[in-house]
């Protein structure tokens, strides 16, 4: 079997990635918001040009699958319409910011993810995947989440942090921008062809003392499905959203705008907790279950993944993974069980990732099913 190839970037809307079931084309919702006019128009954009499905990330963005070559066109005029697209391609690209979800409008979270937005086209030139986090709530909660920039609380204030390093350099709102200019100028310097990620820098090259002073504050819990100051918070199974149906809970709702993240949950604005097929309790095993589009969707899938990952949460004490092939899209850090695509067959893996040395090889669904030594 040949290795799995890993592309160097995320789609975008107006580059997207060409997949097995069509065009997958990336939104990246600014401030991780979108209003109930915008959320109810992708929607509709989903079910006409797309496979009726949307996409939340592990960068708290959505995608439309399945658009086909000649549809592209039409969905950016439509996207742009709504408001969700910047005029300049190069800008949109680089607009990967995540938010921490439960920020006010006005309140310093939301300042300074409209500051980096403002300053994204004075920042030198990098690589496609690096991005930002705004974690600036009473805790960070986006501490696992990928992200190369993260402005953080510390016990006095706000500190810019490097991932990769535990500490960061303390800083006012007024020279938020300016330090971020100088770290991402570093960051710049000292990257390679193979070191495009902050982290992968760190390990070769180490920051000046100042930019490891300060200690962040101790993370928090990150927040599940049920009711929040905001609104309630729903769960995506596997991070696909029916449109359909999410469209019909808006109408229903009258939810004045829906927040995303990156745990494949959403929020709705305003709102007590409402009947609905998505998730709404914590404890649901789904929350724990990893699994990406697999075959036919994706060209580099030969096994059908999300069908088996429903039958099998439920039967499953921990996490699980069920992953197309070894490339791991789904799931970054390792599963109490992985089960990963092989030539039309499973591979088990106990406590690790989709490339691992497997435990037992050639599994079918069945085998699988009707309870094998896993």
């Amino acid at each position: 079997m040949s290795d799995p190839e890993i592309k160097g970037w995320c789609p975008g809307a107006y580059r997207p990635m060409m997949s097995g079931d069509g065009l997958v084309v990336r939104i990246r919702p600014r401030l991780a918001r979108l209003s109930a006019e915008q959320a109810l128009g992708l929607c509709d954009l989903a079910q006409r040009f797309g496979s009726g499905f949307i996409d939340l990330t592990n960068r708290a963005n959505l995608q439309i699958r399945g658009v086909a070559e000649d549809a592209h066109e039409p969905l950016l005029q439509a996207l742009n319409a709504l408001d969700l697209l910047d005029a300049d391609p190069a800008l949109e690209s680089r607009r990967n910011i995540l938010m921490t979800p439960l920020w006010q409008r006005g309140d310093k979270s939301a300042r300074l993810a409209r500051a980096i937005l403002n300053s994204l086209s004075n920042l030198p030139d990098m690589p496609a995947k690096v991005g930002f986090a705004v974690d600036t709530g009473p805790a960070p909660v986006l501490v696992e989440d990928s992200a190369d920039f993260r402005f953080e609380r510390s016990a006095d204030g706000i500190i810019l942090r490097a991932d990769g390093c535990a500490r960061g350099r303390p800083m006012t709102e007024d020279t938020a921008m300016d330090a971020l200019l100088e770290l991402a100028e570093w960051f710049d310097t000292h990257r390679s062809e193979t070191r495009r990620r902050m982290t992968s820098v760190l390990a070769r090259h180490d920051l000046p003392e100042e930019w490891a002073s300060t200690a962040p504050r101790p993370r928090g819990p990150r927040p599940g499905p049920g009711d929040t100051a905001l609104g309630p918070m729903l769960g995506a199974p596997f991070g696909q959203i029916d449109a359909a149906a999410l469209h019909s809970l808006l109408q229903e709702t009258e939810a004045p705008a829906l927040r995303v993240t990156p745990w494949r949950l959403f929020l709705l604005e305003g709102i007590s907790m409402p009947q609905s097929d998505f998730i709404t309790a914590p404890d649901d095993p789904l929350l724990t279950t990893d699994a990406c589009p697999g075959a036919p969707f994706c060209p580099q899938a030969s096994v059908e993944t999300r069908a088996l990952a429903r039958e099998l949460a439920p039967r499953i004490n921990g996490s699980l993974h069920v992953s197309g092939c070894a490339k791991s899209c789904a799931r970054r850090s390792p599963a109490d069980m992985t089960l990963t695509g092989r030539d039309g067959a499973f591979d088990l893996v106990k406590n690790g990732h989709p490339w691992d040395a497997p435990t037992l090889t050639g599994l079918t669904p069945d085998t699988i099913l009707a309870g094998a030594d896993l």
